[in-house]
Protein backbone atom coordinates (compact mmCIF):
# COMPACT_ATOMS: atom_id res chain seq x y z
CA UNK A 1 0.00 0.00 0.00
CA UNK A 2 1.26 3.48 -0.82
CA UNK A 3 -0.38 6.84 -0.45
CA UNK A 4 2.65 8.77 -1.73
CA UNK A 5 2.60 10.15 -5.25
CA UNK A 6 5.76 9.72 -7.34
CA UNK A 7 7.04 11.89 -10.12
CA UNK A 8 8.41 9.80 -12.98
CA UNK A 9 10.66 10.73 -15.87
CA UNK A 10 12.40 8.59 -18.44
CA UNK A 11 15.24 7.56 -16.18
CA UNK A 12 14.35 7.57 -12.51
CA UNK A 13 11.39 7.52 -10.15
CA UNK A 14 11.84 10.11 -7.44
CA UNK A 15 10.02 9.89 -4.11
CA UNK A 16 7.49 12.67 -3.73
CA UNK A 17 7.89 15.31 -1.02
CA UNK A 18 5.78 14.96 2.11
CA UNK A 19 2.45 16.70 1.62
CA UNK A 20 -0.57 17.52 3.72
CA UNK A 21 0.40 20.82 5.38
CA UNK A 22 -1.64 24.02 5.24
CA UNK A 23 -0.51 26.60 2.71
CA UNK A 24 0.22 29.09 5.48
CA UNK A 25 2.47 26.72 7.45
CA UNK A 26 6.11 25.87 6.99
CA UNK A 27 6.44 22.60 5.06
CA UNK A 28 8.42 21.12 7.95
CA UNK A 29 6.55 22.65 10.90
CA UNK A 30 5.40 19.88 13.27
CA UNK A 31 6.24 17.26 10.63
CA UNK A 32 7.56 13.96 11.95
CA UNK A 33 8.91 10.93 10.14
CA UNK A 34 8.70 7.44 11.57
CA UNK A 35 10.70 4.63 9.99
CA UNK A 36 10.15 1.08 11.24
CA UNK A 37 11.48 -2.42 10.59
CA UNK A 38 10.13 -5.59 12.18
CA UNK A 39 9.12 -9.19 11.40
CA UNK A 40 6.09 -9.11 9.12
CA UNK A 41 2.81 -10.09 10.75
CA UNK A 42 -0.80 -8.91 10.72
CA UNK A 43 -1.61 -5.73 12.60
CA UNK A 44 1.58 -3.70 12.20
CA UNK A 45 0.07 -0.93 10.08
CA UNK A 46 -3.00 -0.78 12.29
CA UNK A 47 -0.96 -0.55 15.48
CA UNK A 48 1.25 2.24 14.16
CA UNK A 49 -1.69 4.19 12.74
CA UNK A 50 -3.74 3.77 15.91
CA UNK A 51 -0.86 5.03 18.04
CA UNK A 52 -0.33 8.08 15.83
CA UNK A 53 -3.97 9.07 15.65
CA UNK A 54 -4.38 8.44 19.36
CA UNK A 55 -1.56 10.90 19.99
CA UNK A 56 -3.37 13.51 17.89
CA UNK A 57 -1.24 13.13 14.77
CA UNK A 58 -2.46 13.39 11.19
CA UNK A 59 -0.82 10.90 8.83
CA UNK A 60 0.13 12.66 5.59
CA UNK A 61 2.19 9.96 3.88
CA UNK A 62 2.62 6.22 4.39
CA UNK A 63 4.69 3.71 2.40
CA UNK A 64 5.40 0.10 3.26
CA UNK A 65 7.20 -2.96 1.94
CA UNK A 66 7.44 -6.63 2.89
CA UNK A 67 10.60 -8.47 1.87
CA UNK A 68 8.78 -11.81 1.42
CA UNK A 69 5.14 -12.83 0.87
CA UNK A 70 5.29 -14.86 4.09
CA UNK A 71 7.76 -14.68 6.95
CA UNK A 72 9.75 -11.69 5.74
CA UNK A 73 10.61 -8.36 7.25
CA UNK A 74 8.20 -5.44 7.21
CA UNK A 75 9.47 -1.91 6.55
CA UNK A 76 7.46 1.29 6.66
CA UNK A 77 7.92 5.04 6.43
CA UNK A 78 5.19 7.27 7.84
CA UNK A 79 5.15 11.05 7.69
CA UNK A 80 2.76 12.73 10.08
CA UNK A 81 1.93 16.13 11.46
CA UNK A 82 1.54 16.60 15.21
CA UNK A 83 0.99 20.05 16.74
CA UNK A 84 3.78 20.82 19.20
CA UNK A 85 5.91 17.91 17.98
CA UNK A 86 9.24 19.34 19.12
CA UNK A 87 8.11 19.68 22.73
CA UNK A 88 6.43 16.28 22.75
CA UNK A 89 8.98 14.33 20.70
CA UNK A 90 10.94 12.68 23.53
CA UNK A 91 7.81 11.47 25.33
CA UNK A 92 6.23 10.41 22.04
CA UNK A 93 9.31 8.34 21.19
CA UNK A 94 9.41 6.73 24.63
CA UNK A 95 5.75 5.74 24.57
CA UNK A 96 5.98 4.33 21.05
CA UNK A 97 9.04 2.31 22.01
CA UNK A 98 7.43 0.87 25.15
CA UNK A 99 4.16 -0.05 23.44
CA UNK A 100 4.08 -0.63 19.68
CA UNK A 101 7.78 -1.25 19.12
CA UNK A 102 8.04 -3.63 22.08
CA UNK A 103 4.96 -5.60 21.02
CA UNK A 104 6.21 -6.15 17.47
CA UNK A 105 9.96 -6.52 18.08
CA UNK A 106 10.42 -3.37 16.06
CA UNK A 107 13.46 -1.24 15.27
CA UNK A 108 12.37 2.34 14.66
CA UNK A 109 13.66 5.83 14.10
CA UNK A 110 11.73 9.04 14.75
CA UNK A 111 12.92 12.33 13.29
CA UNK A 112 11.70 15.91 13.06
CA UNK A 113 11.69 17.36 9.56
CA UNK A 114 12.27 20.85 10.98
CA UNK A 115 15.78 19.83 12.10
CA UNK A 116 18.02 19.52 9.01
CA UNK A 117 20.79 16.94 9.09
CA UNK A 118 24.27 18.22 9.87
CA UNK A 119 26.52 16.94 7.11
CA UNK A 120 30.27 16.82 6.62
CA UNK A 121 31.68 16.38 3.12
CA UNK A 122 35.05 14.71 2.59
CA UNK A 123 36.86 15.22 -0.71
CA UNK A 124 40.32 14.87 -2.23
CA UNK A 125 41.21 16.81 -5.40
CA UNK A 126 38.24 16.19 -7.71
CA UNK A 127 35.72 18.99 -7.35
CA UNK A 128 32.56 18.23 -9.35
CA UNK A 129 30.65 16.30 -6.68
CA UNK A 130 31.42 18.54 -3.72
CA UNK A 131 30.68 21.74 -5.66
CA UNK A 132 27.41 20.29 -6.94
CA UNK A 133 26.29 19.41 -3.41
CA UNK A 134 27.20 22.86 -2.10
CA UNK A 135 25.42 24.55 -5.01
CA UNK A 136 22.27 22.46 -4.55
CA UNK A 137 22.31 23.08 -0.82
CA UNK A 138 22.63 26.84 -1.33
CA UNK A 139 19.60 26.70 -3.65
CA UNK A 140 17.58 24.92 -0.97
CA UNK A 141 17.39 21.62 -2.87
CA UNK A 142 18.89 19.59 -0.02
CA UNK A 143 17.49 19.60 3.50
CA UNK A 144 20.81 19.76 5.29
CA UNK A 145 23.36 22.02 6.92
CA UNK A 146 26.92 21.55 5.68
CA UNK A 147 29.01 21.73 8.81
CA UNK A 148 32.41 21.43 7.10
CA UNK A 149 34.36 20.18 4.13
CA UNK A 150 37.37 18.04 5.03
CA UNK A 151 40.09 17.30 2.51
CA UNK A 152 43.39 15.47 2.53
CA UNK A 153 44.64 18.04 -0.01
CA UNK A 154 44.54 21.87 0.05
CA UNK A 155 43.68 22.24 -3.65
CA UNK A 156 39.95 23.01 -3.36
CA UNK A 157 40.09 25.57 -0.55
CA UNK A 158 39.51 28.59 -2.79
CA UNK A 159 36.57 26.90 -4.53
CA UNK A 160 34.87 25.92 -1.26
CA UNK A 161 35.21 29.14 0.74
CA UNK A 162 32.74 31.25 -1.34
CA UNK A 163 29.98 28.93 -0.13
CA UNK A 164 30.65 30.03 3.46
CA UNK A 165 31.52 26.51 4.59
CA UNK A 166 34.63 25.80 6.70
CA UNK A 167 37.33 24.05 4.65
CA UNK A 168 39.59 21.93 6.82
CA UNK A 169 42.78 20.45 5.43
CA UNK A 170 43.89 17.25 7.15
CA UNK A 171 47.01 16.08 5.31
CA UNK A 172 46.97 12.30 4.95
CA UNK A 173 49.94 10.31 3.75
CA UNK A 174 51.06 6.74 4.18
CA UNK A 175 53.26 7.84 7.09
CA UNK A 176 50.70 9.89 9.07
CA UNK A 177 47.46 8.11 8.19
CA UNK A 178 46.55 7.22 11.78
CA UNK A 179 47.21 10.78 12.94
CA UNK A 180 45.11 12.26 10.12
CA UNK A 181 42.26 9.87 10.83
CA UNK A 182 42.29 10.79 14.51
CA UNK A 183 42.10 14.49 13.63
CA UNK A 184 39.14 13.81 11.33
CA UNK A 185 37.37 11.85 14.06
CA UNK A 186 37.88 14.74 16.48
CA UNK A 187 36.12 17.02 14.00
CA UNK A 188 33.27 14.63 13.22
CA UNK A 189 32.35 12.65 16.34
CA UNK A 190 29.17 13.98 17.92
CA UNK A 191 29.12 16.89 15.49
CA UNK A 192 27.46 15.54 12.33
CA UNK A 193 24.59 13.25 11.34
CA UNK A 194 26.06 12.17 8.00
CA UNK A 195 29.43 12.06 6.27
CA UNK A 196 29.48 12.25 2.46
CA UNK A 197 32.52 11.01 0.57
CA UNK A 198 32.38 13.21 -2.53
CA UNK A 199 35.27 11.58 -4.38
CA UNK A 200 37.39 11.15 -1.27
CA UNK A 201 40.18 8.92 -2.53
CA UNK A 202 41.30 7.34 0.73
CA UNK A 203 40.23 3.95 2.03
CA UNK A 204 38.08 4.30 5.15
CA UNK A 205 39.39 2.08 7.94
CA UNK A 206 37.28 -0.13 10.22
CA UNK A 207 38.43 2.00 13.16
CA UNK A 208 37.07 5.15 11.53
CA UNK A 209 33.75 3.46 10.74
CA UNK A 210 33.31 2.17 14.27
CA UNK A 211 34.14 5.49 15.94
CA UNK A 212 32.70 8.22 13.70
CA UNK A 213 29.14 7.77 15.00
CA UNK A 214 27.41 8.66 11.72
CA UNK A 215 26.64 6.83 8.47
CA UNK A 216 28.87 7.45 5.45
CA UNK A 217 27.65 7.73 1.85
CA UNK A 218 30.18 7.23 -0.93
CA UNK A 219 29.95 7.94 -4.65
CA UNK A 220 31.76 5.33 -6.69
CA UNK A 221 32.53 6.21 -10.29
CA UNK A 222 31.35 2.88 -11.63
CA UNK A 223 28.11 0.95 -11.99
CA UNK A 224 28.88 -1.48 -9.16
CA UNK A 225 29.67 -4.33 -8.87
CA UNK A 226 31.73 -3.72 -12.02
CA UNK A 227 35.18 -2.11 -11.77
CA UNK A 228 35.49 -1.69 -8.02
CA UNK A 229 38.48 0.21 -6.65
CA UNK A 230 40.57 2.78 -8.51
CA UNK A 231 40.67 3.88 -12.18
CA UNK A 232 37.32 2.38 -13.26
CA UNK A 233 36.97 4.56 -16.37
CA UNK A 234 40.33 3.46 -17.74
CA UNK A 235 39.45 -0.18 -17.14
CA UNK A 236 35.98 0.37 -18.62
CA UNK A 237 37.57 1.75 -21.81
CA UNK A 238 39.93 -1.22 -21.97
CA UNK A 239 36.98 -3.57 -21.59
CA UNK A 240 34.99 -1.82 -24.33
CA UNK A 241 31.88 -1.24 -22.25
CA UNK A 242 28.74 0.25 -23.79
CA UNK A 243 27.54 1.85 -20.55
CA UNK A 244 29.30 3.78 -17.80
CA UNK A 245 27.63 4.69 -14.57
CA UNK A 246 27.90 5.68 -10.95
CA UNK A 247 26.80 4.15 -7.67
CA UNK A 248 26.01 5.84 -4.36
CA UNK A 249 26.21 3.47 -1.42
CA UNK A 250 26.62 3.37 2.32
CA UNK A 251 30.18 2.62 3.41
CA UNK A 252 31.02 -0.64 5.16
CA UNK A 253 34.27 -2.40 5.95
CA UNK A 254 34.06 -4.21 2.61
CA UNK A 255 35.43 -1.91 -0.10
CA UNK A 256 32.69 -0.63 -2.44
CA UNK A 257 30.26 -3.33 -1.28
CA UNK A 258 27.98 -1.40 1.08
CA UNK A 259 24.20 -1.14 0.60
CA UNK A 260 23.43 0.58 -2.71
CA UNK A 261 21.22 3.69 -2.50
CA UNK A 262 21.10 4.83 -6.12
CA UNK A 263 22.65 4.09 -9.51
CA UNK A 264 22.47 5.47 -13.02
CA UNK A 265 24.18 4.96 -16.37
CA UNK A 266 24.88 6.70 -19.67
CA UNK A 267 25.37 4.93 -23.00
CA UNK A 268 28.82 5.14 -24.62
CA UNK A 269 30.52 3.64 -27.66
CA UNK A 270 33.95 2.73 -29.01
CA UNK A 271 34.28 6.31 -30.25
CA UNK A 272 34.43 7.71 -26.72
CA UNK A 273 37.90 8.23 -25.30
CA UNK A 274 38.80 7.64 -21.67
CA UNK A 275 38.53 11.43 -21.17
CA UNK A 276 35.02 11.31 -22.65
CA UNK A 277 34.07 8.55 -20.22
CA UNK A 278 35.37 10.62 -17.31
CA UNK A 279 33.36 13.66 -18.46
CA UNK A 280 30.15 11.70 -19.02
CA UNK A 281 30.65 9.80 -15.79
CA UNK A 282 31.04 13.02 -13.81
CA UNK A 283 27.56 14.11 -14.88
CA UNK A 284 26.12 10.82 -13.67
CA UNK A 285 28.08 10.96 -10.41
CA UNK A 286 26.67 14.39 -9.55
CA UNK A 287 23.08 13.31 -10.13
CA UNK A 288 23.38 9.98 -8.32
CA UNK A 289 25.14 11.39 -5.27
CA UNK A 290 22.74 14.32 -4.88
CA UNK A 291 19.74 11.97 -5.02
CA UNK A 292 21.26 9.65 -2.43
CA UNK A 293 22.04 12.52 -0.07
CA UNK A 294 18.57 14.02 -0.55
CA UNK A 295 16.83 10.73 0.19
CA UNK A 296 18.94 10.19 3.29
CA UNK A 297 18.30 13.70 4.59
CA UNK A 298 14.57 13.25 3.92
CA UNK A 299 14.59 10.01 5.96
CA UNK A 300 13.47 7.93 2.99
CA UNK A 301 15.96 5.09 3.37
CA UNK A 302 15.63 1.97 5.49
CA UNK A 303 18.56 -0.44 5.50
CA UNK A 304 17.85 -4.16 5.44
CA UNK A 305 20.72 -6.64 5.39
CA UNK A 306 23.01 -5.38 2.61
CA UNK A 307 20.25 -3.54 0.76
CA UNK A 308 18.34 -0.30 1.04
CA UNK A 309 14.62 0.27 0.70
CA UNK A 310 14.03 3.81 -0.61
CA UNK A 311 10.51 5.12 0.01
Amino acid sequence: MSVDVTETDAKVTRPAPDAGFPQSASPTQDLGRLLIRCPDRPGVVSAVSTFLTGAGANIVSLDQYSTEPVGGMFLQRTAFRLPGLSAACAEFEREFGETVAADFGMDFRLTEASKPKRVAIMVSKTDHCVLDLLWRNRRGELDMTVAMVISNHPDLADEIRPFGVPFIHTPATRDNRAEAEQRQLELLKGNVDLVVLARYMQIITPTFLSEVGAPLINIHHSFLPAFIGAAPYRRAKERGVKLVGATAHYVTEDLDEGPIIDQDVVRVSHQHTTADLVRLGADVERAVLSRAVRWHCDDRIVRHENQTIVF
